[in-house]
């Protein structure tokens, strides 16, 4: 959706969000504190199911404190629990505590147990999650009370709604939709009604399905290939298989006024999604779920933000309910991997990558996938077979390709194979010529080798200008001007670097370097202490202490190095 659009909706949706206040009052001097407070440390750790339990706990002890009972509620709500929730919200409720996360929690259980009549009550006299939400949630209610004409005016009044134009659209398309009115439908997603839409992943696939269901399967078929491109991948390519049979797909984004109600929370977690809270990214898809259990996209979104929330294992269980035969199978336990090895489980993380290559090998992303779990750790010649089976799958290499060849170059001079990495760093920048991450690494290499140093110095400072704040870049510039004799030139460059990365080891060691050129003797040998305190690698440690024994010139001379040039020749910028 338009970006002017989800500032306008995430600002809504902010007001009234908030933490449960559990986290910011003490506990009463009664009943359980060691409960509560065990509770509260759970909660501030983001650990939902311990915080259940300890909340659960406490309330025994004293079941009408309210600041219990909204911990308790905020905890299981994170955990899906929409009915206990929802009991701890009617009693939060009728304690006079008004909460957005206590009507998020009503909203879901009356919505699952379609309880459209007491959600429309509700909803007009008062009760408020925030506008958006409000307001589609509403309509599809009475969409469900069988209310068709009122539903349509309640998403024409979103639509009308300065920030929340697209969401009222796109809810009207499915509600048409969903009513049998695909023609309807594809003129709001075509854009003929009030203009083009910007759908993500499930409103696209919504459309292929509205136009194969007006028998315009060709039209679908360009629109799935002009949104995903044409690589591999099971469940389009599935898709594309019906479609040119001439299959007519049935529409099932929306089935219900349930199903409608899911897809809003949805639609709000995709907002709040990189621009709030995790966790309330995670409340609206936990719902999502809650309602519709196979929207798959709204399961994937969980299990992104349970590890974001550094959830580990209730992440990998959320991934884990994907079957096999399910088409986001291979998404979901690409996911369980990274879950698994954030949670240090590094081995069960590339065993779970292995099988899934043998089982789907003929997705680029899978290939990618283990090829960069590989790299990460460093398993560098297991991990070239990975990327070359990503790259031979292409049917045409295009620019976005650019980072399995970056990759497997990284795998390739890991390996001290040069002439192929070097094939590979090149290939990347035809791709994508302004990379500042391939122009950096392939410049800072030709540096490390002491050859191509005026392309090395052409590719850096083009690095630079990219991300003119990236520590790492700006040490390469500098070590490349160092390389080159200029030190007075190196020495600003470094200085910045240095404190863009104040505890890099690599960077402090170069600072040194500089400073022992220009003539600083003693800053130098500060440095080189400095960077030994960082943890640098053994082999860097140990060439560092003998420059700290004998100096840099001495270090050079037993290297069988170029000396270093005279620091008068080098202030002259010869």
């Amino acid at each position: 959706m338009p970006r002017l659009l989800l500032t306008a909706a995430l600002t809504a949706l902010s007001l009234g969000l908030s933490a449960p206040a559990v986290l910011a009052e003490a506990a009463d001097d009664d009943g359980d504190p060691g409960a509560y407070l065990a509770a509260r440390n759970a909660e501030a750790n983001g650990d939902f199911r311990a915080a259940a339990a300890w909340y659960a706990r406490a309330a025994l002890a004293d079941p009408s404190n309210l600041r219990i009972l909204e911990g308790s509620m905020f905890a299981n709500l994170s955990l899906g629990k929409v009915d206990l929730a929802a009991q701890v919200a009617a009693r939060l409720q009728a304690g006079g505590v008004e909460s957005a996360v206590a009507a998020m929690a009503l909203v879901a259980d009356e919505a699952l147990r379609e309880d459209y009549t007491a959600l429309v009550a509700a909803g007009e006299n008062g009760r408020s999650v925030g506008p958006l939400l409000d307001e589609l949630a509403l309509a599809w209610a009475k969409l469900g009370e069988g209310r068709m004409s009122d539903a349509l005016a309640d998403f024409d009044k979103v639509a009308a709604t300065k920030g929340f134009e697209a969401f009222g659209y796109y809810h009207k398309a499915l509600a048409l939709a969903q009513a049998g009115d695909f023609e309807g439908a594809d003129a709001i997603l075509s854009g003929k009604v009030a203009g083009p839409i910007n759908l993500n992943r499930r409103g696209i696939l919504a459309h292929v399905q509205i136009l194969s269901q007006l028998e315009r399967n060709p039209e679908a078929l360009a629109l799935i290939d002009q949104a995903f491109g044409t690589e591999p991948e099971p469940y389009l390519d599935s898709i594309r298989a019906r479609l040119k049979a001439g299959e007519p797909l049935a529409f099932d984004t929306a089935r219900t006024a349930r199903d409608g109600i899911a897809e809003v929370f949805f639609s709000v977690a995709t907002v709040l999604n990189s621009e709030s809270d995790p966790i309330y990214t995670l409340l609206h898809a936990r719902i999502a779920t809650i309602l519709r259990p196979d929207h798959a996209e709204a399961l994937l979104l969980t299990a992104a933000m349970l590890e974001n929330t550094e959830q580990y294992d209730l992440a990998v269980e959320t991934y884990a309910t994907f079957a096999p035969d399910n088409p986001n199978y291979y998404s979901a336990e690409i996911g369980r991997a990274d879950a698994l090895h954030a949670a240090g489980k590094k081995d069960a993380a590339i065993e779970a990558l292995q099988v899934l290559a043998r089982s789907h090998g003929q997705i680029v992303l899978v290939q990618s996938a283990l090829g960069d779990m590989l790299r990460r750790e460093e398993r560098w010649a297991e991990a070239i077979p990975a990327y070359d089976a990503a790259i031979a799958l292409l049917p045409e290499v295009r620019t976005e390709h650019w980072p399995l060849f970056f990759s497997r170059a990284v795998c390739e001079d890991s390996l001290k194979n040069w002439d192929k990495a070097e094939a590979d760093f090149r290939k990347a920048l035809e791709l994508n010529p302004n990379q500042p991450q391939v122009l950096n690494y392939l410049g800072y290499s030709f540096v490390d080798r002491g050859v191509n140093l005026d392309e090395a110095l052409s590719m850096i400072e083009r690095a630079v200008k990219a991300e003119p704040e990236s520590g790492y870049i700006i040490d390469s510039l500098a070590w490349v001007y160092f390389r080159l004799g200029r030190y007075a030139d190196a020495l600003a460059p470094m200085e910045k670097a240095s404190l863009l990365e104040p505890v890099d080891p690599i960077v402090t060691d170069h600072l040194g370097d500089v400073y022992w050129a220009v003539g600083r003797q003693r800053e130098a040998e500060f440095q080189w202490r400095r960077a030994l305190s960082f943890g640098p690698q053994e082999k860097d440690a140990i060439r560092i202490r003998r420059k700290l024994e004998v100096g840099l010139d001495a270090v050079l001379a037993e290297e069988g190095a170029k000396p270093l040039e005279e620091v008068e020749a080098a202030a002259n910028g010869n």
